[in-house]
């Protein structure tokens, strides 16, 4: 199931992302707290997923009746927009990272890599065209932007390269997180499947057919002893992504 981020009323939405206007409870404080009512929803959301969050379990983690949430969060889709820009305010935004423009979009991309694994549930939030325009994700991407500034791109560029850089990183983290979903979803170990599966395969498959592919993926097999490895794509993708934008940057300054 994907969700879709900024699906809420954008007023709604906004007053919550920037926090201009919490209900304040006698004292001052809130009652409750959009803060609050937000890390319980991630909460429910990395141990149960998206498809199991919902304003009444939220309400049960809080152990508050379900309509006292309505008066801080108008709806699931806000707080959807409030939990991914919570996210984001995880990200570490060091100034000094050793290794130039290369070494900051290296650092970018494990960060993110890393966001991705601790809340699998961002990447069933389709976020690219429409995000929630909160601080927290203003920041990141002022951030991003910033390692890339003033090496020889012009604006559309530096956002292209970013985009390059986060789309690369998304893609690396859906597989990874499939990856290390799939032995609990499927009650199977990587190695129990390709043991079922192996003694079929060897009657049909005639490597003679298919030589290339024999020779490769007993190659990878032996080396990953599985189908895939998450985290030896994600390192020999990101170098070539990184590769790419440094011949671009290369041309770029040439002239």
């Amino acid at each position: 199931m994907t969700e879709y981020s900024s699906q809420g009323d954008p007023a709604r939405s906004l007053a919550l992302l920037w926090r201009t206007g919490e209900r304040t409870g006698r004292k001052g404080k809130p009652e409750i707290g959009v803060d609050r009512i937000v890390r319980a929803a991630i909460e429910v959301a990395d141990a149960e997923g998206l498809a199991a969050l919902s304003m009444r379990k939220v309400a049960e983690q809080l152990g508050v009746g379900t309509m006292s949430l309505y008066t801080y969060v108008p709806g699931k889709a806000e707080l959807i927009d409030v939990m991914l820009d919570t996210a984001y305010g995880e990200l570490p935004a060091p100034e000094e990272v050793p290794g130039g423009w290369r070494g900051r979009l290296e650092l970018i991309a494990r960060e993110n890599l890393a966001l991705y694994r601790r809340h699998p549930w961002m990447l069933q939030v389709s976020s690219l065209t429409r995000p929630p325009l909160g601080p927290n994700l203003i920041a990141k991407y002022d951030y991003e932007l910033r390692a890339v500034d003033g090496i020889g791109l012009d604006d559309l560029e530096m956002d292209s390269v970013v985009t390059l850089l986060n789309g690369y990183v998304s893609g690396a983290a859906r597989g990874a997180v499939e990856a290390a979903q799939a032995p609990g979803e499927t009650g199977v170990t990587d190695e129990q499947w390709w043991h079922a599966h192996a003694p079929y395969l060897a009657r049909v498959f005639d490597p003679r057919r298919y030589p290339v592919a024999a020779r490769v993926g007993a190659a990878a097999g032996e080396a990953y002893n599985a189908a895939y490895d998450p985290d030896q794509a994600f390192e020999f993708g990101l170098q070539r992504v990184l590769d790419g934008i440094e011949a671009f940057v290369a041309a770029r300054t040439a002239g």
